[in-house]
């Protein structure tokens, strides 16, 4: 069995970990691509956006599609369509029990994510009682933020907002995009990927442990509670 570090702090990420909207987003993005004469969004193409900033994002679909369009252009028509795809978004598979079990135990948790403010409004609108659990929410467009992700600066800001202000190396991740397990290595942290089922297995190899679903995740591998039958 591997051996892992034991943490006192979490930090999850929050679209495609926390919650389902990866599957939206992908939605969104190609009624974006249609409305410039663009059929299909390659799945290459989806997965290099993931866990980029939202800017980030929008430019890599431009340039890599070739469409005529500047990165606000798309950003309006992203951010008309979040109102109307955002209303029902669900909780991963494993979050709530997760969530709840480490709060319980009192272990200080906080969601560092590369959306807008205004988007994980949106997102988190159904959800408020759960979005309380945790410390803070910290979005990419925060002006501490320098570097987006694959850069660490979302986690290492993230982590010196707890009160006791950890050191990195305290600190788990939950990720699911290859940008952002990076990101999380590159800030000396931990990182358990739980990858959308269409990343390619090379793209999740510097993760610390990969799972399929946070179900399988044990909080005793790092040295937090254990799960009560």
């Amino acid at each position: 069995m591997c051996s892992f570090n034991p943490v006192t702090h979490v930090i999850f990420d929050v679209d495609g970990t926390l919650i389902d909207t990866e599957t939206i987003y992908t939605e969104i993005y190609q009624k974006m691509i249609e409305k410039y004469g663009k059929s299909n969004l390659p799945l290459e193409v989806r997965q290099k956006a993931m866990g980029r900033s939202e800017a980030e994002s929008l430019e890599i679909i431009i340039t890599e599609l070739n469409i005529p369009a500047t990165v606000e252009d798309a950003m309006k028509i992203k951010n008309e369509m979040e109102e109307e795809y955002l209303k029902n978004v669900t909780l991963m598979p494993g979050v709530k029990r997760l969530v709840c079990h480490l709060s319980k135990n009192n272990i200080p948790m906080a969601m560092a994510s590369s959306s807008s403010y205004k988007s994980l409004e949106l997102k988190f609108r159904k959800h408020q009682d759960f979005k309380k659990i945790f410390t803070h929410l910290l979005s990419g467009e925060d002006p501490k933020v320098k570097n987006p992700k694959p850069a660490p600066d979302i986690f290492l800001v993230c982590a010196s907002m707890f009160c006791d202000k950890p050191e990195p190396k305290n600190c788990l991740v939950f990720e699911d995009s290859p940008a952002g397990v990076k990101a999380g290595i590159s800030a000396c942290m931990q990182v358990v990927m739980v990858p959308d089922c269409n990343t390619k297995k090379e793209l999740t190899k510097e993760a610390t442990l990969v799972l399929e679903s946070l179900n399988n995740f044990k909080p005793e591998l790092f040295g937090l509670p254990k799960f009560c039958v």
